[in-house]
């Protein structure tokens, strides 16, 4: 009787599980959502970049082209087109980690939740970088792009630093349970099991970790 009590919240609770696991079905909302916006940035990108390529050429053959001026307004458009790759990885990652792995974002290195934000982060750096060269190229305002550079460049140092350390915490979790995540994974999206199974190994490896910081 004792075996049936304890085991009784288990079966009390499993619909409740399984109906809390398919709530990750509503993440489709905002992967649609940022896809839309990805595929408008493109198309934004793309129609920009004809129009000034169209009306480059006529100067280009008349030979009264301000070189400075196009290379900042074909910055403006890879600026575009960078917004857009980041609101697309993001789409595809969040449909990736929530619905169903997908190759596209394995071969990209986005198999967790801090592969996803290393890989924006890293988008959003080149594209400072590509907003720096813009107020470079025009130097308008020499003592202004200097400052803008400075806070640049304490902005990207943060977020490398952020990354380094993400990157550590990552490897930190491999180490200590490798296989954790990917027979999640596995359970979730192949056998179709919400429900988390705690594993003996997990358990010595939980409580090997805390010996360690203990002994430390």
């Amino acid at each position: 009787m004792k075996i049936e009590n304890q085991e009784e919240p288990h079966v009390k609770f499993a619909a409740l599980g399984h109906a809390i696991g398919r709530t990750r079905y509503v993440v489709l909302i905002a992967v649609v959502a940022v896809l839309l916006v990805a595929f408008s940035l493109f198309m934004m990108g793309a129609i920009e970049a004809i129009k000034a390529v169209w009306q480059a050429w006529p100067g280009l053959l008349q030979g009264k082209t301000n070189e400075s001026r196009l290379t900042v307004e074909f910055l403006q458009i890879v600026s575009i087109m960078l917004k857009a790759v980041v609101f697309y990885i993001i789409g595809v990652g969040l449909y990736s980690l929530f619905i169903t792995p997908l190759n596209l974002t394995v071969s990209l290195g986005v198999e967790t939740l801090e592969d996803l934000e290393g890989k924006v982060l890293s988008v959003v750096v080149v594209i400072m970088s590509v907003t720096f060269l813009e107020h470079f190229i025009q130097w308008k305002k020499p003592m202004e792009t200097l400052q803008f550079g400075g806070a640049l460049a304490i902005v990207v140092t943060s977020l490398v630093f952020f990354q380094m350390h993400s990157h550590r915490a990552k490897e930190d979790k491999k180490a200590n349970n490798p296989d954790v995540q990917v027979r999640s994974q596995r359970e979730l999206f192949q056998g179709n099991h919400e429900k988390h199974v705690i594993t003996p190994d997990e358990v010595a490896g939980t409580n090997n970790k805390v010996d360690q910081k203990t002994e430390g």
